[in-house]
């Protein structure tokens, strides 16, 4: 099955996210970029929420979303049913977050990583297969306690 990526990023990851951009290009990875299109002020939320609307609408989607610290975009995208993102820092998380738990999308902090780490980061983590068996049953039981919940969020 081909994969897209959906990125994103606010202007605290502008600059990563154009270089992870030319990386996929590089490393041959079709993606749709839902901004920002340049280092002016935005909110993280909304474009976070748009890359994870698409990795939960389709199935041979994955996201990556790129923020100042990854933290904020991380929280947004784990609210949108079906979304299981990982915020990492370094290739062992990145690693875990696909084999161990099929992270279906990633937020890294912009500010937080060097390009190379970053970019090595990114590849991994789309190279990084869930490898299921005995995890399964945990990822289920991930997705069922959000079942639980839908429909039942914190009002004011």
């Amino acid at each position: 099955m081909t994969t897209y990526v959906a990125i994103g990023s606010d202007h605290g990851g502008y600059e990563l996210k154009e270089k992870v951009k030319a990386h996929l290009d590089k490393i041959g990875f079709s993606y749709i970029d839902y901004g920002c299109h340049n280092g002016e002020s935005v909110d993280y939320p909304d474009i976070a929420f748009l890359v994870a609307e698409t990795v939960a609408s389709h199935d041979d989607y994955v996201g990556i979303m790129i923020d100042g610290a990854g933290i904020g975009s991380g929280m947004t995208a784990n609210k949108v049913p079906g979304v299981r993102c990982a915020v990492c820092w370094d290739i062992t998380s990145v690693i875990n977050s696909r084999d161990h738990n099929n992270a279906n999308m990633l937020s890294i902090g912009g500010q937080q990583l060097g390009d190379g780490l970053a970019l090595k980061m990114v590849e991994t983590w789309l190279e990084t297969p869930y490898s299921g068996g005995r995890h399964d049953r945990r990822v289920t039981k991930i997705m069922e306690i959000e079942s639980r919940f839908l429909g039942r969020g914190k009002q004011g």
